[in-house]
């Protein structure tokens, strides 16, 4: 079995067999699991078929949470993509409607993957989606490249963490970047070193980023910061595949991770006692929400 702590390591080894990151781990998570490696790839497959209906499911302009915090802005942001005048282009702005889509829906108690958390569960299907719509990449591709976006977050699991509790939000939409930015540049056709690459800048551009909840709840701003992690993530791939190398390498870029989450204060760290939530307009939503 594959020591799920190195995303360098990954990537030698799928050098070394001259397949991509995905390959190995199915090949590995098949074998570890009792599984045929089509059994395994039916599973992600699955999982993916969630991501779509999900997605499909929060761009109903009448999505609402039960506390009202949020709903129906995917649907706006869709409306605004398909007019085709935005600064960002079709890819972004279709990517950012997914991402707050599958998040509203998760905030209107919706059926989605955590992936790696219900915090975090707009980033990769955003990803996913709109390089199989925009690209053409086909869906076989999509799920080998779910695979390796789940083995780049065992790592970031194992090695830092996906918690915001524990790290932040930067341990959920940070690794959830990295895991999409991975699964992005191997849809494309990049390098395993250059899936590396790729995870190493999308957790550099979020290193410190809080956890603040308002009210407690997973909705402001956590839907939005779903829409700023598919951001970084295509930033992330697009600069790996053009051939910049991130200077400080993958792993000790997860480490640091792990320190900055450590180093930030019990208030940042999903308690809703710091940041936005303590806000004036924080605390008035959450009394009216919850009372005083």
């Amino acid at each position: 079995m594959i020591n799920y702590n190195s995303i360098s390591q990954l990537a030698k080894t799928a050098n070394e067999q001259k397949v991509t990151i995905s390959q190995v781990v199915l090949n590995d998570q098949a074998k570890e699991l009792g599984l045929s490696e089509e059994q395994l790839f039916k599973q992600m497959e699955e999982m993916l078929d969630v991501m779509i209906a999900s997605v499909k499911a929060g761009m109903n302009k009448d999505t609402r949470s039960s506390s009202g915090l949020t709903g129906g802005n995917a649907y706006k942001v869709n409306q605004y993509s398909s007019a085709g005048k935005t600064i960002g282009g079709s890819f972004c702005t279709k990517a950012i409607a997914k991402a707050i889509a599958v998040a509203e829906y998760n905030a209107s108690m919706g059926k989605i993957v955590a992936a790696p958390t219900a915090g975090a569960c707009g980033i990769i299907p955003a990803a996913l989606l709109t390089m199989m719509e925009e690209h053409g990449i086909e869906k076989k591709a999509a799920v080998m490249a779910l695979i390796t976006a789940g083995a780049i977050g065992m790592v970031i699991a194992n090695e830092a963490s996906i918690s915001g509790a524990k790290g932040g939000c930067q341990a959920e939409c940070g690794s959830a970047a990295a895991m999409a930015a991975g699964a992005m540049v191997e849809m494309f056709g990049g390098t395993n070193d250059m899936v590396a690459d790729s995870c190493a800048i999308a957790i550099k551009n979020q290193l410190g980023l809080v956890c603040d909840p308002v009210a407690g709840l997973v909705e402001v701003p956590c839907v939005k910061r779903n829409a700023g992690g598919i951001m970084c993530a295509i930033c992330a791939a697009d600069i790996a595949l053009a051939g910049v190398k991130s200077v400080i390498p993958v792993d000790e870029v997860v480490t640091a991770m792990r320190e900055v989450g450590e180093s930030i204060s019990a208030d940042l760290r999903e308690t809703a006692r710091g940041g936005l939530a303590t806000t004036p307009t924080g605390i008035m939503l959450k009394e009216k929400i919850f009372g005083k």
